[in-house]
């Protein structure tokens, strides 16, 4: 396991603690500089830095366990991260490897001395795991998170998590717009695939299709982490909704793939005499804009 930048987590959580107080990061500051690539695209100066414990009463890194459903796209364009931050929280055996000791960098309220503002995560990158150091100084506008943030006000593991991958980038910037393959890598150390449904011909061949969701069901089963997109072939198409409520140009999560047993004797019909539907789970990084499509409510 390599320091990034050479910061040792537990040497300066050590440091920290004899100091009494809270760690600022020199390497990744609260300042402009960490947000953006340059100064002066913040000259409104309305950005605040403030700790979890400023912004809450009881902070927690998860609040009811680790779900899916924790994470919130905020004011920057990287839905291809929060994407892939949605499907690494259902998979236990792969997020525990990018958030390690969870459980000794949870807040502890009956040893609040104990706390020293110091928070570490892993990435593969280039051939090897990383260990990134980070303070919880998050940037905040009008008291409220300005980039990813959990359905929990009390919760933090994401918005942490984002700024360990900001400052592995270089700035916050440097995460506006991106590739779902990149972070599911950096996540896994795995081997990405994408797919291109459109180019493979699976929308017009049954038996592509079949093969096509069972090789997909497999790899769900064997713990792979999985994200999809609609394309957007111009600047025009981008964030238009299509007739069934998807979002072109827009990451997906894949939170789930099943093969759901009908047992209602009416959809046998539409299902042509099937017991199965092959189904599918999305998950929309904005928590908002849901599908319209068959089975949608209503």
């Amino acid at each position: 396991m390599k320091p990034f930048k050479d910061q040792k987590y537990e040497s300066l959580r050590k440091k920290q603690s004899k100091l009494g107080v809270p760690f600022t990061d020199p390497l990744f500051p609260p300042n402009n500089s960490s947000l953006f690539y340059s100064d002066k695209k913040n000259s409104s100066g309305n950005i605040v830095w403030k700790r979890p414990g400023e912004l809450c009463t009881n902070p927690k890194l998860f609040e009811g366990g680790i779900s899916c459903d924790d994470v919130f796209q905020g004011q920057l364009g990287n839905c291809w991260f929060v994407a892939a931050c949605s499907v690494l929280a259902g998979v236990k055996e792969l997020w525990q490897k990018v958030i390690p000791d969870y459980a000794q960098q949870e807040w502890d309220p009956k040893e609040k001395e104990k706390y020293t503002g110091i928070f570490h995560f892993r990435f593969w990158r280039f051939g090897q795991w990383i260990d990134v150091v980070i303070d919880d100084l998050l940037p905040t506008t009008d008291g409220k998170l300005m980039y990813i943030h959990s359905q929990s006000k009390n919760e933090f593991w994401c918005a942490l998590l984002e700024k360990a991958y900001a400052k592995v980038n270089g700035t916050y910037e440097a995460l506006d717009g991106g590739n779902l393959s990149d972070a599911l890598l950096d996540f896994t150390g795995g081997i990405s695939e994408m797919i291109d449904i459109k180019a493979g011909g699976y929308g017009s061949d049954e038996e592509k299709r079949k093969e096509f969701f069972n090789v997909l069901y497999k790899h769900k089963e064997n713990h792979a982490l999985m994200c999809c997109a609609v394309e957007a072939v111009s600047d025009e198409e981008m964030e238009a909704r299509t007739a069934v409520g998807l979002i072109k140009g827009h990451a997906y999560s894949i939170t789930a793939i099943r093969k759901v047993k009908m047992k209602d004797a009416r959809f046998l019909s539409f299902l042509r005499g099937n017991e199965h539907l092959n189904m599918m789970r999305l998950r929309n990084p904005w928590g908002e804009k849901e599908w319209s499509g068959p089975f949608s409510d209503g």
